[in-house]
């Protein structure tokens, strides 16, 4: 019997008559002792989290990549955002990808993300995926299939891989390699 449902009739009665010995199971109380596991659960979003005050930093959100050479290539925001850059980079080495969200006048809140960064030669492109199936190589450079391969892209994967790389600026690539 359902949770909302009434008991019939005829088994009240019973039950109220003496009829029927009560059960002694414990009645559901809406919660569930042991907690379940279930699901695939969800690939970890970032690496390092912090707060800190920035207060020359200018709008609601910022996202920059910190290089390895120092510098900060800004995607979003405007202001000083190195406060926020020496924030995260307590907590994660470079490169990295940083996400950041005005949390009050002058208080924000930075997420970052590991990077692999990788010089490459021009593609022709900005988008460039690499998929390595055995002996067969396909490349597709901004959602189009592209004749031979990048020898530096299949140097980074051991074996079959699908390797995605994003331009950041001028020789610089985002790469992820994912393997097959």
């Amino acid at each position: 019997m359902g949770i909302f449902r009434r008991k019939p009739l005829h088994q009240r009665l019973a039950e109220e008559g003496g009829l029927v010995e009560r059960s002694t199971a414990p009645l559901f109380t809406g919660t569930i002792p042991e907690t379940g596991i279930h699901g695939i659960p969800r690939e970890r979003q970032y690496d390092a989290v912090a707060a800190t005050e920035a207060p020359d930093a200018e709008g609601n959100a910022a996202r920059f990549v910190g290089l390895e050479d120092g510098s900060l290539l800004i995607e979003e925001g405007d202001g000083d955002l190195t406060p926020l850059a020496d924030a995260i980079e307590q907590e994660i080495a470079r490169p990295y990808r940083a996400t950041a969200v005005r949390r009050g006048e002058t208080t924000w809140a930075v997420a970052a993300h590991r990077l692999r960064v990788v010089e490459l030669p021009e593609p022709g492109g900005d988008e460039v995926e690499l998929v390595l199936n055995g002996e067969e190589k396909i490349l597709v450079v901004d959602g189009n299939r592209s004749f031979g391969t990048l020898p530096e892209l299949e140097r980074l994967a051991d074996g079959n891989a699908v390797i995605r790389a994003s331009r950041l600026d001028g020789a610089l690539w985002e790469v992820r390699v994912d393997p097959l």
